[in-house]
């Protein structure tokens, strides 16, 4: 189980860090909601029904569960894994920026589409370009 080239490498960041971000809004999910640029309300102050904290709390928790997925294809050399993520990375890209240009989501959540699109990019790259030396 070791890193063989630069498309494992991108996808074990990638893990590290969705690993990290995950953590993160497990134990503090109004951390998540300041850095995407949500107004963080304090939990006091929510009213009933207001689901927002579990709705950051699930979405930590798949964001955990995905990074181990990903450091466990790059640990064991799962190509077809990584070919899997570049569309389906730039299309999360294309729904979190339509939010954004919506007027859904506020413009520091396009930051999160700019992850997954400079990671499908980076993984897309470092493929093509492993598949041309063979």
């Amino acid at each position: 189980m070791k890193i063989r080239d630069a498309a494992g490498w991108t996808i074990f960041i990638f893990g590290i860090l969705a690993i990290l971000l995950g953590l993160v809004g497990l134990i503090q999910p109004e951390i998540l909601l300041s850095i995407l640029g949500f107004e963080v309300i304090d939990r006091a102050q929510r009213a009933a029904g207001d689901y927002t904290i579990v709705f950051m709390t699930a979405s930590s928790m798949a964001s955990f569960n995905m990074g181990i997925y990903y450091v466990f294809a790059a640990m064991n050399d799962v190509k077809i894994f990584y070919r899997w993520t570049v569309p389906f990375r730039t299309l999360t890209f294309i729904v979190f920026s339509t939010l954004v240009i919506a007027g859904t989501a506020p413009l520091k959540f396009l930051g999160v589409g700019l992850w997954e699109l400079t990671g499908a990019i980076a993984t897309g790259v470092a493929l093509y370009l492993e598949n041309r030396k063979k």
